[in-house]
């Protein structure tokens, strides 16, 4: 909604600057950038360990 600037009108007449919410956008981006690759890392740890389990049930038998 913010791209269209839909409801822009709302907000700017309220006294808040257009700055303060690109600048919020840009930070709520930069959050889900960093909590993906949080999660892309938990799932590369959860395969390595899942690897390691097989190979030792490989050595069991």
């Amino acid at each position: 909604m913010f791209r269209c600037k839909a409801f822009l009108h709302c907000y700017t007449g309220e006294g808040m600057d257009e700055m303060e919410l690109t600048k919020a956008e840009r930070n709520m981006n930069d959050l889900v950038t960093e909590y993906q690759q949080y999660q892309d890392a938990t799932v590369d740890d959860d395969e390595d360990y899942e690897d390691e389990e097989a190979s030792d049930d490989q050595y069991e038998s």
